[in-house]
């Protein structure tokens, strides 16, 4: 085994992942807000929402494009890099990405068109379900992907037969309890992120005093959708932690920094890891029992620590270590903001509150640095495993791959992400800078430019227009 191939086939791939779950991440949110969007706009009769809509929906076509290419590009790493993964686990997962592709790949396909050339040839209430459809069908994605990387995490339902990993019970693979936890928890990270997005626009566009109606709404609506879920995604990530600490262990004492068994358990708030000498410098801890009632929901119970684990089956301690406590971090600011600005908008004074406001802009990233260090912290914690405790990573790449070859694939991998991310991110801005173009029914695209209107400059109408008053 080429053990310089290892390292850059990990490279890419973390490199990758990283790069595509920044759009479904950001789509999946954002469908549901335009199916909020467009029943209020029937509900209420106001063309401000139908502006709002619109000009979500370019916005929510160029992402959604960026997450389907880059997807696809970086599922052949799994015959370049990572052969004797899809030959053991071929029988499991191939199935599941089959289910992700009949059922959220069919609906988002063929109802998007709907959204984008639609609007004027169905019904109100038919371009409402689509809108709902192309919603049900980004979340039919995340579920299966969370599936299949949640029998990764913790494999069950299955038998090995012949160096293959076939399945005996799908319901104990589909319906496994540690989906339960993970599906919810990338769920809501999905709603904050398009939560936190609108709202951070809203916030722009109110500092530079523009597009007063629809500022209002965007941000009133992310800050108030972000302080209902903030609460629900903590809970979920504490139930995370629970399978965990029940499933994996040594992923947990990393997380934690512990390296001795302790009953019951402290909870270190800060330190960094000295690997090499089996401690922690900088130290800043809670003493028992807090870590046995953060890890276990119990004051007494013992918890593991890695000196207990054979040091091979260590993951790398440094990076779960500080990306869960970025995660958190992340979450407790943006818990923070939507709280806070709740209550100012309840009592009438956000827009009149720039240091917030400029912090609610700024806020922008915070959810998808928080879904990041996530994956980070799940997918380097896992490790030495590919599959855990039953296939090691180092076993699961292609045994003839060499340092060129991987070079090489890495150089490719890195070129197409990084035009794909510059020529994404330039046409988003674009969109966002030209603002929603007030035409209460504007024809949003033809066939042959369906981001048309990406070109345009903001067709600026009467207040009273845009207020829908």
């Amino acid at each position: 085994m080429d053990i310089t191939a290892l390292l850059l086939s990990r490279i890419q791939f973390a490199f990758t992942i990283t790069f595509h779950i920044i759009f479904p991440s950001f789509t999946i949110g954002l469908a549901a807000w335009l199916t909020v969007l467009e029943a209020m706009c029937l509900a209420t009769g106001r063309p401000v929402y139908r502006v709002i809509f619109e000009f979500w929906l370019k916005i929510f076509g160029v992402a959604f494009g960026l997450g389907v290419v880059s997807g696809i590009v970086m599922a052949f790493q799994f015959g370049t890099n990572w052969s004797v993964l899809s030959k053991m686990s071929g029988p499991i997962q191939g199935p599941l990405l089959m289910y992700e592709t009949f059922t959220a790949f069919m609906l988002e396909a063929s109802f998007f068109g709907v959204l984008i050339f639609g609007r004027s040839r169905v019904p109100p209430w038919f371009y409402l379900f689509s809108t709902a459809m192309v919603a049900l069908g980004t979340t039919f994605s995340a579920f299966w992907i969370m599936v299949n990387n949640s029998w990764m995490q913790v494999p069950t339902g299955y038998v090995v037969e012949n160096g293959f990993f076939v399945p005996n019970d799908w319901t104990k693979i589909i319906f496994n309890s540690v989906v339960w936890s993970r599906f919810p928890h990338m769920l809501l990270a999905s709603y904050l992120t398009g939560a936190f997005c609108v709202a951070a626009t809203g916030a722009w566009y109110m500092l530079r005093k523009q597009y007063h109606a629809e500022a209002r709404i965007m941000l009133r609506m992310g800050i108030g959708l972000a302080a209902v879920l903030m609460p629900a995604q903590l809970l979920f990530g504490h139930l995370n932690g629970i399978y965990v600490n029940t499933y994996q262990p040594s992923k947990m004492a990393a997380i934690e920094g512990r390296w001795n068994d302790e009953k019951p358990g402290s909870e270190v708030l800060f330190a960094w890891p000295d690997v090499a000498n089996r401690r922690n410098l900088f130290e800043i801890k809670l003493p028992p029992p807090f870590g046995s009632l953060i890890d276990s929901d119990n004051l007494t119970a013992g918890e593991t620590g890695l000196n207990s684990i054979p040091p091979e089956n260590w993951p790398p301690v440094v990076i779960p270590f500080f990306a869960f406590r970025i995660m958190v971090g992340c979450g407790l600011v943006m818990l923070g903001l939507a709280w806070f600005g709740t209550w100012l908008s309840y009592k009438h004074r956000l827009a009149y509150n720039r240091p917030l406001l400029w912090l609610i802009f700024l806020s922008f990233p915070l959810p998808f640095i928080a879904i990041i260090t996530g994956w980070f912290t799940a997918e380097v914690g896992r490790q030495p495993w590919v599959v855990f405790g039953v296939l090691r990573t180092a076993d699961a790449m292609t045994p003839f791959l060499t340092t060129r070859a991987a070079t090489i694939s890495l150089a490719i991998f890195c070129a197409v992400y990084a035009f794909i991310f510059l020529f994404g991110t330039f046409y988003i801005y674009r969109l966002i800078r030209n603002g929603p173009a007030r035409k209460p029914f504007p024809h949003l695209a033809v066939p042959n430019r369906p981001m048309s209107l990406a070109d345009e400059e903001p067709i600026q109408l009467p207040s009273h227009v845009g207020a829908g008053e």
